[in-house]
């Protein structure tokens, strides 16, 4: 290699030495140059199989990772990952093992030499080299977006692509296919006109620079310097003085790059004023003949540089068959330089006016100058203009491979022609070959939106109206399947279908086809529109325009657009329909394509609506594609338009989105992106989603009626679905920002009341100063301020004022959530590179997503989670107020897990207190016995330290429920965080479940102890009695054996009969008092009626509670009602008043009738807690019923009606109880007994056996009987709640609805709607009977209960034997102290036994646990023969009382059509109710026709009808504003539409059986509702309830 000597410095060539040699010996082998560096890159693999754009987009470790390049593995990656984000110091990578290697180096001492030493550039590796190797291992996909991304950082991109193995080498004709340039020669400078073109199709000159021989100039550099203007020199081309620059090239000769100079139409600025191609060859010309011959035949002139030139040189020269103007520039200061030879060598060739060289007086500027002025000469004077396109016949003839000549490509490329070749007019062409799409489905949105809206329904029924929008809707789905498919789509759908790579081809050339169609008219438009969006009142003007652009506007989106409707319509046929089974394929097509990276139309920007059953079957297949439960996180980006949001999500994520050009994005389109194993378990999920989004606020939008109410549905959208939202915002312009913010604000606001929680990034563009952040502080604030301002307002509009800041809404810190990217371009386009600082700015906002996505809380979504999210944010965002229509399955699926977790808790609590509170009571019952285990002696003092207990008890189950709750919202799974604002209702239900739990036991502890106190004296008289009676026995027992004469069994019983009446008359038995009950009741009914002031008072002395409740219960609610004399009831009418009042008054008197059932069942004595227990049941109850709680003589009257009743059974129970209690009666009892052990002691028979016998069967038995039925309630409600209709509120209404529908019987719909309550805990008792007729699970709980009552009594007997008891007495008191916590066993019984037992302690002991088994085997016998419903009717708790109470709910019901709420957990704040019904149902007709309201609530509140009642003081008030009069109803509107269904069939087939019913006329019944099946009822029962 020579010297390049130059003046005092080494300007340098970029021209290396060709490496002679293909190979290198290795071992033996032979190595080519070119598997050698693949190997230095380790992308040997690549070689045959080659990277894919969707390879490089995937989401990697390295993505978000700075780590230096250690070694030269790492050069091609690490060159493209910087490339890919357009970052212009792409091409400076060097390896840390070449750059650092002085580190190694400790010592400190200078060595001079190394001053001196040159680095060992042979170990370093080419840009070019890495370049070439780079498209040589890409498919053609990839190559077409590092050309792009190269032209954008204005790189030369590859034309001639070498390949050192084969010695072929490529024109890159696709690769450089989608770089399209935009400039203004300066022809169009005034008019400020501008040409935008594909370059590939654009006709310009070439100049071409190559080199012949050696030469000390290096090319490239000069060529840059040509290229740059005074202010700015950029690298173009890579060259000797580069990094890296002078490393040897080892595959890259042969290289021919190409690059453009584009003017901007500024004389001051443009170096050519009219654009101009510029290939640069690099290498020999003498090695590379054919890419110097066809540069020759495509250039306009080639120059070329040289040192030394001969006249072998010269031959090569002058034997280009194109006759191309040949320019010499040559080196004069180079030592080999002749001037001889040149001037000989330019006579030869006649090129003696086109040298150019360079003298010791002219330096590189002068000699640039000189080029420049020949360069000028040339484009301004040839003709010779080819395009890249046409430069592949010339390629063909010369033996270069073309790059799109592979078969796929070019089937794709005959596909795609064959549909856009027939294209001359779009807008006709669209209306002929893509009917479906245009005015057919914009008039299908207007329906749905006016289905969900009801605007215009007028004097019409609202469900008509519904009606008949679902005709129209019917018949243009019948317009939309009476075309037949078009050529057109015919073609694209094949296409589509073709395997492997020809779709990504055909899809390709579509694009560019349809762009390159649309281009130039939309050009046109666009400027239009601009010019006249300065002026705001061409309005009218400016609709045009807009509307020409959507005409003009042709891409694949509308073939795809067209397929979905395709699909819609198709769906409409019937399933067994050949043009609907035909069509079955498509959406699998479209996920397809969605996994291969290409976009999805989420929103039709056109008709601003989802085709929602098209884009979720897309979804649906895309799911069944991907394995099961992958996870997907969602970026979205929204700002205003042209704030470069596209360009950004580009530049992050490397994804372009196919609109048709000239075009902004219109509505929303959706993008996959694979994420790389290694980053799976960082991020928790398998892809990311990307969403575009067309600019809020845009200019197209603006001037039309409905642009805010667009943006908003769009931004609620995208927000709703996305996981981090980066919002896009100029600060230069505030009003368009606060219009912007106010909308963003208002999606925050909705996502926060639905659950939904994005992370937002607010990134500022075009902000170039470093110190930005800093500086911005006050911005910050400023926009923080602007922020809380908006939130404010948007909450008032939402109705949700609690929300005062945007911290709020949403995590937010000003430091953190604002990002500052300068501008895009370093200088002036189009000449300009994109700017380092613009890319350097978005690398790092890409890092802090993807961080900010793997530190997200929640569990990300499905792919059907995720579709989920979509149809039901875009079904609320249809309807004008989307707070109060959200309904989700997921929200609701996760609220509906929380509700089923809670009951279980609940139902643990109240078990746990259950078993608690019998217990107690059985210590209670116990006191003072010799079971007593309380060690106390003053029930008083018990009774505090039971209810002291009790206390601590609650407090620990409240706590743990709480904590419960606490861990349940922890969790990731499950999608908790959607019902985060639940939580609070959840705990409010704990505390009310934990002070209703200690009310209810403190009431049964203190009447618990109530009873056994009074019980205590009786028994301390029968004691005394008995041992009267035990005196007198004993004493005739030796008076008889005195006699020493022979008794029998009459004479024995003739002195026993003697001494009883004599005992008898000794003893004195008093009178035992009787309480009056009536007295008592009506203290505590006064007590209760004394604060609804004197009015009730009085009401109440008017009739003595000894005549109330005789009669079946009957209102006349005249004194109530005359207070609204002149009023037209609407809700309420007097009659209906009627009904509604009797009918809840007959729901409190069956509750507190079944409550005094219970208690005479128990056949104990009466205690005051009794008709507190009764008052605060009839309070509670009336409570719910707002309109009747305002009736006070209704109150009065049902109380007096229920507390007398109540009243007298209990003055009934207490007579009872008394007389059975009566120590005379007790006595009397047993005198039999007493006879026989008389009998048996007098003649010393050994008693054992039957003393055991004994008090097995009158002491043990009935106690554990007791236990057995007191526990069987628990367990059957266990195993009840372990059926799914019974685990929570909703799905026990669904599965007694579908019940209903299964019988189909008229009569049962009436028991429902009538009686409620009465229907319903018929239909737990019959669900119950059924469950245990089937299944032995009672026999089990029997048998588990008799079980351990048995090994608890042996356990009994065994440690009383041990025990130190010395007589059988003692023995027996032992046995019943130990189970004293388990078992009751009669005090009368224990006393009775007792006496006159002479049984041997250790016989007695045997024979009783003989006794105790055979009872156990008795009882199972019992219990086998006894009919399950008897045995239900014996347990001390009624299960299906439980049931109902539990799953009842709060009991409140719908204001206006009376159906019940559904809301979980007992402290909730807002009811719901899943299902509403037509109002004629609960006997709702019209005044002036007396026909049946067919109205539904979830259809009249989001349409203009009013109501009255007595809540509105009997004005008409907006159904709209219901919240305003029911502030406690969420009553959202339909959103399936088809949730209501259900009763719209009920009333349908019954409309005549209601009519007659309600003495009403039959209501006008919509056609729809008559369509309806019975199949399609069942199906919105699930989807209400979601089950």
């Amino acid at each position: 290699m020579e010297n390049r000597e130059t003046r005092g410095h080494y300007s340098g060539s970029d021209e290396m030495d060709d490496l002679k040699g293909q190979s290198v010996e290795t071992s033996g082998n032979k190595v080519t140059h070119l598997e050698k560096l693949m190997k230095d890159l380790d992308i040997e693999q690549y070689y045959g199989e080659k990277l894919t754009l969707g390879r490089i987009l995937e989401i990697n470790e390295k993505t978000i990772t700075d780590q230096p390049v250690k070694s030269n593995s790492d050069l091609l990656w690490c060159f493209l990952k910087k490339l890919m984000m357009v970052n212009v110091t792409a091409r400076n990578v060097k390896s840390l093992c070449e750059s650092d290697s002085d580190d190694e180096s400790q010592d400190s001492n200078l060595d001079f030499d190394d001053l001196f030493k040159s680095p060992d550039a042979d170990d370093m590796l080419n840009p070019l080299d890495i370049i070439t190797a780079l498209f040589l291992c890409s498919d053609g996909f990839l190559q077409q977006e590092i050309a792009l991304k190269m032209s954008m950082c204005q790189f030369s991109v590859p034309l001639l692509l070498p390949n050192c193995d084969t010695n072929q080498c490529t024109l890159m004709l696709w690769a450089m296919r989608d770089i399209v340039k935009k400039y203004r020669p300066q022809s169009l400078s005034e008019s400020k006109g501008f040409i935008e073109d594909r370059i590939v199709l654009s006709e310009l000159p070439m100049i071409s620079f190559v080199r012949l021989g050696e030469c000390s100039l290096s090319k490239s550099e000069i060529l840059n310097k040509l290229l740059s203007n005074s202010q700015q020199y950029h690298d173009t081309f890579v060259h000797y003085n580069m990094e890296c620059g002078d490393s040897p090239r080892r595959i890259s000769n042969g290289l021919t790059e190409i690059t453009w100079y584009l003017p901007g139409g500024n004389t001051n600025i443009d170096i050519f004023s009219h654009p101009v191609a510029v290939a640069n060859l690099h290498g020999d010309i003498a090695s590379f003949e054919t890419q110097y011959s066809f540069l020759c035949q495509t250039s306009a002139a080639v120059f070329v540089f040289f040192d030394h030139l001969n006249f072998s040189k010269c031959s090569l020269l002058s034997n280009q068959k194109h006759k191309t103007k040949v320019c010499l520039v040559g080196n004069y200061e180079s030592k080999r330089f002749s001037k001889d030879a040149l001037k000989e060598v330019a006579t030869k060739l006649g090129l003696t006016k086109n040298i150019i060289i360079k003298t010791k007086s002219k330096n590189d500027a002068d000699l640039v100058k000189d080029l420049r002025k020949t360069i000028t000469d040339v484009v301004e004077n040839s003709k010779m203009k080819v395009t890249i396109e046409q430069m592949a016949d010339i390629a063909h003839e010369l033996g270069i491979l073309v790059d799109e000549d592979s078969p796929e490509c070019q089937i794709a490329k005959i596909n795609a022609e064959a549909i856009t070749a027939e294209i001359q007019d779009i807008l006709k062409y669209k209306e002929d070959h893509l009917p479906r799409q245009g005015e057919i489905w914009k008039e299908l949105t207007c329906l749905e939106k006016e289905e969900f809206r009801l605007k215009k329904v007028g004097s019409k029924s609202p469900e008509d109206h519904k009606s008949e929008l679902q005709l129209q809707k019917k018949e243009l789905r019948k317009k939309q399947n009476s075309y037949d498919m078009s050529t057109a789509m015919t073609c694209f759908i094949n296409a589509i279908s073709s395997p492997g790579t020809e779709r990504f081809y055909f899809l390709k050339w579509m694009r560019m086809n349809l762009d390159n169609l649309s281009r130039t008219k939309m050009s046109e438009l666009r400027m239009k529109y601009k010019e006249k969006c300065k002026n705001s009142e061409n309005k009218k003007e400016i609709k045009e325009i807009d509307r020409q652009i959507s005409n003009s506007s042709l891409g694949t989106e509308h073939f795809f657009r067209e397929m979905g409707q395709i699909y819609e319509a198709s769906l409409s046929l019937p399933q067994t329909d050949p043009a609907r089974q035909q069509l079955q394929h498509l959406p699998k097509l479209c996920a397809e394509l969605l996994l291969d990276g290409f976009p999805l139309e989420l929103v039709d920007g056109d008709a601003s609506n989802i085709p929602l059953r098209w884009v979720s079957e897309v979804l649906s297949q895309l799911s069944d594609l991907v394995s099961p439960n992958r996870k997907i996180l969602v970026v979205t980006v929204l700002g205003v338009q042209s704030t470069g949001k596209s360009t950004l999500l580009n530049t992050m994520f490397g994804v372009q989105f196919a609109v048709s050009s000239g075009r902004c994005t219109r509505g929303a389109f959706m993008l996959l992106i694979k994420i790389n194993e290694d980053m799976k378990k960082v991020l928790n999920c398998d892809f990311m989603v990307i969403i575009d989004t067309e600019g809020l606020k845009s200019p197209e939008l603006a001037q039309l009626d409905n642009s805010y109410e667009h943006d908003n549905e769009l931004a609620t959208l995208v927000i709703g679905l996305s996981d981090v939202t980066i919002v896009n915002i100029a600060m230069e312009n505030s009003t368009e920002m606060k219009d912007i913010l106010q909308i963003v604000v208002h999606a925050f606001l909705r996502m926060k009341e639905v659950g939904k929680k994005p992370k937002c990034v607010f990134v500022h563009q075009n902000v170039s100063d470093v110190s930005a952040h800093e500086k911005n502080s006050r911005d910050r604030k400023l926009l923080l301020e602007q922020l809380n301002e908006m939130t404010q307002a948007a909450a008032k509009m939402e109705k949700k004022e609690e929300n005062k800041s945007f911290t709020d809404v949403m995590e937010y810190s000003p430091d953190t959530g604002n990002w500052y990217i300068p501008g895009l371009w370093n200088g002036n386009p189009p000449m300009a590179p994109v700017n380092a600082g613009y890319s350097e700015a978005v690398y790092e906002l890409k890092k802090h997503v993807i961080q900010l996505l793997g530190n997200y809380e929640s569990s990300a979504n499905d792919i059907s989670e995720f579709k989920e999210w979509m149809t039901s944010l875009w079904t609320a965002v249809k309807h004008e107020n989307f707070i109060f229509s959200f309904r989700n399955s997921l929200v609701a699926d996760a609220y509906m897990r929380l509700c089923t977790e809670f009951n279980k808790w609940e139902w643990e609590f109240k078990k746990e207190m259950y078993t608690w509170v019998t217990n107690a009571e059985r210590r209670i019952s116990n006191f003072g016995t010799t079971a007593d285990k309380s060690g106390s002696s003053d029930m008083g003092e018990f009774l505090t330290s039971l209810r002291k207990e009790a206390s601590d008890l609650l407090s620990t189950w409240e706590t743990r429920l709480l904590e419960n709750l606490t861990k349940y919202f922890k969790q990731t799974e499950g999608h908790v965080y959607l019902v985060e604002g639940y939580r609070e209702e959840f705990s409010n239900s704990a505390k009310s479940l934990r002070c209703e739990m200690k009310r209810t036991v403190f009431n049964q502890l203190t009447a618990a102890a109530e009873i056994r106190e009074g019980m205590i004296k009786l028994d301390k008289i029968k004691k005394n009695h008995t041992q009267k009676i035990e005196e007198a026995v004993c004493a005739l027992i030796d008076e008889c054996r005195k006699k020493n004469i022979q008794m029998g069994e009459k004479e024995l019983e003739n002195e026993f009969h003697k001494m009883w009446s004599e005992t008898l008359k000794k003893l004195s038995f008093s009178k035992q008092k009787t309480t009056n009950v009536f007295t008592s009741v009506s203290n505590y009914l006064r007590n209760n009626l004394s604060r609804r002031g004197s009015h009730a008072c009085e009401l109440l002395s008017q009739k003595s509670l000894q005549d109330c409740g005789k009669e079946p219960f009957k209102y006349t609610p005249e004194g109530f009602l005359k207070k609204f004399k002149h009023g037209v009831w609407n809700l309420f009418r007097k009659e209906d008043y009627k009904i509604a009042a009797q009918k809840q008054a007959d729901s409190i008197i069956d509750a507190c009738t079944q409550f005094v059932r219970e208690k005479v069942k128990k056949k104990s004595n009466y205690s005051e807690t009794y008709i507190q227990e009764i008052l605060h049941m009839i309070d509670e109850k009336l409570q719910k019923n707002k309109d009747v709680n305002k009736d006070i003589e209704f109150e009065v009257s049902l109380k007096q009606h229920i507390c007398g009743f109540a009243a007298r059974e209990f003055q009934k129970m207490h007579e009872d109880f008394i007389q059975a209690n009566d120590p005379y009666r007790c006595l009397m009892k047993n005198k039999e007994k007493f006879r026989d052990d008389f009998i048996d002691v007098f003649h010393e028979r050994d008693q054992c056996q039957k003393k055991a016998e004994e008090f097995t069967n009158r002491c043990l038995k009935p106690a554990v009987e007791d236990f057995i039925s007191q526990s069987l309630g628990l367990d059957v409600i266990g195993e009840m709640l372990t059926c799914e209709q019974f685990s929570t509120r909703m799905s026990f209404q669904y599965s007694v609805l579908l019940d209903l529908l299964s019988k189909d019987d008229f009569k049962n719909y009436v028991s429902y709607i009538d009686s409620y309550e009465k229907y319903v805990k018929m239909w737990i008792h019959k669900q119950i009977v059924e469950h245990f007729s089937t299944v032995s699970t009672m026999s089990e709980f029997e048998d588990q209960r008799l079980q351990s009552c048995i090994i608890r009594i042996n356990g009994a007997i065994n440690k009383a034997k041990t025990g130190k008891s010395d007589d059988l007495k003692t023995f027996v008191e032992d046995i019943c102290k130990e189970l004293g916590d388990k078992l009751v066993i009669s005090q009368d019984a224990l006393g009775a036994f007792m006496i006159l037992n002479n049984a041997d302690k250790e016989q007695f002991a045997h024979w009783l646990t003989v006794s105790v088994n055979n009872m156990a085997q008795d009882l199972r016998t019992e219990f086998q023969k006894l009919n399950f419903e008897v045995k239900l009717k014996q347990l001390k708790m009624n299960p299906q009382n439980e049931l109902f109470n539990k799953l009842v709910g709060c009991g409140k019901q719908c204001p206006f059509c009376k159906a019940p709420c559904d809301a979980g957990g007992g402290g909730h704040t807002e009811h719901f109710a899943s299902l509403h019904q037509p109002q004629g149902l609960g006997n709702c007709r019209w005044d002036t026709t007396k026909k049946l309201v067919t109205d539904i609530c979830s259809s009249l509140v989001i349409s203009g009808a009013q109501f009255q009642c007595s809540a509105t003081n009997n004005k008409f008030h907006p159904y709209k504003r219901y919240k305003e009069i029911f502030p406690d109803w969420k009553i959202p509107p339909d959103v399936s539409l088809e949730a209501s269904d259900y009763w719209k069939f009920i009333m349908a087939k019954y409309n005549n059986d209601f009519a007659k019913k309600c003495s009403a006329i039959p209501a006008d019944i919509p056609s729809a509702w008559k369509q309806i099946t019975r199949d399609q009822a069942e199906k919105s029962l699930k989807e209400s309830f979601h089950s």
